[in-house]
């Protein structure tokens, strides 16, 4: 039980509050003082004092005073009659968390100290991973204790003494180039080049001539012969980002270059070799892909050697606040700020939010407050108004009114839909999850009236 001082000269009150307080979950103590509750805290651990602010010899505000000067970390709630907001102000400004006039009821207390034992937990975490966040220098830019990310981290180091294929999946944002120059850092080719492409952001028409390369006049605008990707990555590590996006008719080419290890330039008559490690990525379900003949099956097997599927950054709890507080730092040194870190209400918001961006969504949220704020702490009002009027979709139902309860396919499709959103579609893992197979999901969907497009 959390074990709370009571201060307080009236006996018939302090010993109200003091026993009030027992069936909310918290241990309590009462004296009649300040000295003697100085003296107290000396012997005995508490999570938090509530005291008067009307009591003999020191007075409440000068309680305050001294604890925070010597226990800052103590949170204290004050009581004051009403009508004497000045002396409630005077001790908020003394150190005092948050105060509470008379009249009161036992549970107005008692929320009241939960919100502020919550509020001091999430400063102490905010102020713990700021100096996470100082200490660390990981050397592949990433930066997470979750078990997600920890798990990731251990495969990573595995991953990267081997040569072979490897795919990585996951929502947008997740930061998939990251982990490929990750495994590119820790590679024995990690002094050869690290070549990129979106495989999304380019023309059909060029995306051959830039993956393989072409010979002079091999069309219009071929004025020099020009090398491709695979040669430019040669002894090094090529990442094919968005692979899910390549056209079908490039498939069949990509396809032989991996069995190979050769390439033929556009217009080209002669093969010619390459060493490089390829990465590919995608935030598209490829198997889905593959039913649906959008993305060849053998190609598919070829580049999935090695899948790392990457965490949405919903399911990655304080490592949203240790990326924020990293994004803040190097924010406010850009911009020159002095923006130190996060209010409890702001935390607590960042930690609630769902961020279907991922980790590029909050940079990006953190990048316009710390722009933005006036304060050395980003409050709630300097995030972005997705951010500060998000609310988590709930389904809540009333067993008193027949009306509302439903049968439990309802409930099963209801449930099947909100994974399907939480896992931006992905079907493959929306399976796991739900312990089915691909087939029983789709044939679950298909009950449920939902088309194939309807599903995608």
């Amino acid at each position: 039980m959390l074990k709370v001082l009571v201060v307080e000269d009236d006996a018939d009150a302090g010993a109200l509050l003091a026993d009030g307080l027992v069936p909310h979950g918290f241990e309590t103590k009462w004296v009649a003082n300040a000295q003697k509750a100085l003296e107290l805290l000396e012997t005995e651990d508490f999570v938090a004092v509530v005291t008067d602010l009307r009591i003999p010899g020191m007075n409440g505000v000068e309680l305050c005073e001294r604890l925070a000067a010597n226990r800052p970390n103590m949170p204290v709630i004050v009581v004051t009659a009403f009508g004497s907001l000045d002396s409630a102000i005077a001790a908020i400004r003394a150190g005092a968390d948050d105060f509470v006039t008379k009249p009161f009821e036992i549970e107005q207390i008692a929320h009241t100290l939960k919100r502020t034992l919550k509020n001091r937990e999430l400063r102490e975490e905010v102020q713990r991973l700021r100096g996470l966040v100082e200490a660390m220098q990981p050397s592949h830019e990433m930066i997470g204790t979750s078990a997600a990310m920890k798990s990731l981290f251990s495969t990573l180091g595995r991953v990267a003494g081997s040569d072979a294929s490897v795919l990585l999946t996951g929502e947008s944002g997740t930061g998939k180039e990251l982990v490929a120059r990750a495994i590119h850092g820790q590679s024995n080719r990690k002094d050869g080049p690290f070549v990129a492409i979106n495989c999304a952001a380019m023309p059909d028409a060029l995306l051959e001539s830039e993956l393989f390369g072409h010979v002079r006049g091999a069309f219009t605008d071929a004025k020099t012969n020009k090398s491709g990707l695979f040669a430019d990555a040669d002894g090094g590590t090529l990442f094919l980002d968005e692979i899910g996006e390549l056209p079908l008719h490039l498939q069949p080419k990509l396809l032989r270059a991996l069995q190979e290890r050769t390439v033929r330039p556009v217009g080209g008559s002669s093969e010619i070799a390459f060493d490089v490690r390829v990465v590919f990525s995608t935030n598209r379900d490829l198997e889905a892909a593959v039913s649906d003949d959008k993305f060849r099956e053998d190609l598919y097997y070829r580049i999935n050697v090695i899948h790392l599927e990457l965490p949405p950054l919903r399911l990655r709890g304080n490592d949203i606040l240790l990326l924020a507080q990293h994004f803040l730092a190097a924010a406010a040194t850009g911009n020159q700020k002095p923006v130190k870190g996060l209010t409890s209400a702001a935390a607590e918001r960042l930690l609630a939010y769902n961020w279907p961006g991922n980790v590029r969504e909050l940079e990006n949220c953190i990048e316009r407050a710390v722009a933005l704020t006036t304060h050395d702490h980003l409050t709630v009002d300097d995030f972005p108004e997705r951010v500060r009027a998000y609310r988590p979709s709930v389904l809540i139902l009333d067993p008193s009114n027949p009306d509302e309860l439903v049968s439990m396919e309802e409930v099963e499709r209801r449930y099947v839909s909100r994974v399907l959103e939480s896992v931006a579609g992905n079907k493959t893992l929306a399976a796991k999850i739900l312990g089915f197979d691909r087939k029983t999901l789709y044939n679950k969907l298909h009950r449920y009236g939902w088309t194939r497009d309807d599903a995608d």
